[in-house]
């Protein structure tokens, strides 16, 4: 199950990484601020490749955060964990086109040019 959010990012915290059996783990948590009378914050965490995602946002930055929500029970106690797996800009003065799925497209100054007698085209 997969829900949304659009909060603004209240703080950036620093890079965890760790070994585990899988491997070595890296992840960093973010914290957002609701705009609601009463305001909440929440603690999200970003895993792996996504975290370099996060450096495209500070705090103050409006956004809207996917993520699921997990559960798990550890000597009789029981952790939530929200792990996001899309952030994108959620600020009307930028480009929609941010978001942490896709990069952007290639400007018009990034193609090559067109060759001079029209290519080996037959049109």
């Amino acid at each position: 199950m997969a829900f949304e959010v659009s909060a603004k990012i209240h703080q950036i915290l620093d890079k965890m990484s760790g070994q585990g059996r899988n491997g070595v783990w890296e992840k960093q948590d973010f914290v957002l601020e609701t705009q609601e009378n009463y305001p909440k914050k929440i603690c999200i965490s970003v895993w792996g490749d996504k975290i370099s995602t996060l450096s495209n946002y500070k705090p103050g930055d409006d956004v809207k955060v996917s993520f699921d929500v997990e559960s798990r029970e550890y000597n009789g106690k029981w952790f939530t964990n929200l792990k996001a797996w899309r952030i994108e800009g959620n600020n009307p003065n930028k480009p929609a086109s941010q978001s942490s799925d896709f990069p952007p497209p290639p400007s018009i100054d990034d193609l090559p040019p067109e060759p001079e007698n029209g290519g080996d085209l037959p049109f």
